[in-house]
């Protein structure tokens, strides 16, 4: 009956089932795990590329290579001794005449390239960069993957989330490059980047989402995608791509010291301030006016917090919207305008991606119980010098001024920042036989209070033609007047 043991391993099957009376006689659960597993086999296999060809032949009209020029300043050539400051020549010349001859000779300017990315992003000739490649370019040259070369000028730049837009001027067809959606990147899914590392045209690079979400250090509003498809000098800028040919990132940072660590900005971050860019060529964003902190563990702790989650108010700052609302120091913040805050770093993002003078619910912790209140969100004001870095030159007198910063004046041991700094003297000028040097702040000229850059042109511009000037100094926590005579 058994024809050779063919029908064994059905009673084998029937005797474990009578065995084992908990086990489903209808279900064999081997033969179901062995279906799921071929199942994910086939899901996975279907998600893995089998070649990058065609999606890099159809996307790389849309990426481009950036040359750039700028002009770089370097230091003046001072006196050199081989026995270093303690130099016999300072006993016998006497440090007056070294630093009259030798000392604080003009600085030289000299061009400097560098290599960059970017990407197609329409018709019209608008393209999205890093800010780093073309920040502060006399001459900005893209170059077509049909090696076209073509005059770009800026339209807008984002220091804070290192985004740039250009613009070339074409009647060409151009192929811009589908934006996609970096929300829905999966970590471990397959991406390409694009660019033209150490002036390499074109190179492709393949590899998967690493993480998300990371957060290194380069601005307040950190949010990289990690990959491990190679990135190296020259990518910046360029597209991260899925396979659906769709940017997801713009490539943007690398870690020197590491293998297979690069970071891309997510195309969200950039679709969110495109608009502002193109209209006035800079970001307004939103501001609630807190110093905050991570909530740790042994934070959450003490807060008596289930879990650590949210954003800890360290400080308020005066005439700020938070404090017009009633936050306090403590406050722990758990939810912006309906916006979930998981962890510090959320909140400046959400916050500056806020309409200015829109009015938003706050959901907070404060002693232990949830509290909202209602904040009509300001607009975040940056710093002057470091939004336009604007100098002003009085070339008569050999003096180079900027504004004076509140972080430049605690920099300089300077309680307060009204006035202006001096960023360069020229040797032999009538500023410097003044007595006036790098680094001193002046407050008033010809016994006028200056308070920026903006009052120090005023006066400037009133005393054209008068004689000999009248300047208070400060100099560390020391004033003093000093007269330049025009000459």
């Amino acid at each position: 009956m058994l024809k050779g043991g063919r029908l064994l391993p059905i009673f084998i099957a029937i005797g474990i089932g009578l065995a084992f009376p908990g086990i489903p006689k209808d279900k064999d659960l081997g033969a179901l795990e062995l279906f799921k597993g071929k199942k994910a086999e086939a899901r996975i296999e279907a998600e893995r590329p089998g070649s990058f060809t065609d999606l890099a032949k159809r996307v790389k009209p849309s990426v481009i290579n950036i040359r750039s020029t700028k002009l770089v300043k370097h230091p003046g050539r001072g006196f050199w001794s081989p026995f270093g400051p303690k130099s016999p020549f300072r006993d016998f010349f006497g440090d007056e005449f070294l630093e009259r001859y030798f000392g604080d000779m003009p600085p030289k300017e000299f061009p400097q390239n560098s290599l960059g990315s970017g990407f197609i992003i329409d018709e019209q000739g608008y393209i999205l960069t890093n800010n780093h490649v073309i920040e502060k370019a006399e001459e900005i040259k893209v170059i077509l993957s049909d090696e076209e070369e073509f005059d770009a000028k800026v339209v807008g730049r984002d220091p804070k989330t290192d985004i740039a837009l250009i613009k070339i001027e074409t009647t060409k067809p151009l192929q811009p490059v589908a934006m996609g959606d970096s929300g829905t990147l999966r970590v471990g899914e397959w991406v390409i980047a694009i660019g033209n590392p150490f002036g390499l045209e074109h190179t492709v690079t393949a590899g998967i989402v690493s993480a998300k979400g990371r957060v290194i250090g380069s601005g307040p509003y950190d949010d990289f995608i990690q990959t491990d498809a190679s990135i190296n000098p020259g990518n910046s800028g360029g597209p991260l791509i899925n396979m659906r040919g769709e940017v997801v990132g713009i490539n943007t940072a690398i870690i020197y010291q590491a293998q297979g660590i690069g970071f891309a900005i997510p195309i969200n971050m950039a679709k969110q301030v495109l608009p502002q860019l193109k209209e006035k060529g800079e970001v307004t964003r939103g501001w609630l006016g807190v110093m905050i902190q991570k909530v740790t563990p042994e934070l959450a702790k003490q807060f008596g917090l289930e879990k650590p989650e949210g954003a800890l108010v360290a400080q308020v700052l005066e005439d700020s919207p938070a404090e017009k609302a009633g936050m306090q120091r403590e406050d722990i913040i758990i939810e912006f305008d309906q916006k979930k805050i998981n962890k510090m770093t959320d909140l400046p993002r959400i916050v500056a991606n806020t309409p200015v003078g829109k009015g938003v619910e706050v959901k907070l912790i404060r002693q232990e119980k949830e509290k909202i209140v209602d904040v009509l969100v300001g607009e975040l004001k940056e710093e002057k010098v470091a939004k336009a870095g604007r100098l002003a030159t009085e070339k008569e007198l050999g003096l180079t001024v900027q504004e004076l910063t509140p972080e430049i004046a605690k920099h300089l041991g300077i309680s307060e920042s009204s006035g202006v700094l001096v960023s360069g003297v020229k040797a032999r000028s009538p500023a410097y036989s003044a007595g006036i040097r790098r680094g001193d702040v002046i407050k008033e000229i010809d016994r006028q209070p200056i308070e920026d850059l903006q009052g120090y042109e005023r006066e400037m511009a009133r005393l054209k033609e008068k004689g000999d000037i009248l300047i208070l100094v400060q100099r560390e926590e020391n004033t003093f007047f000093v007269v330049v005579e025009r000459k």
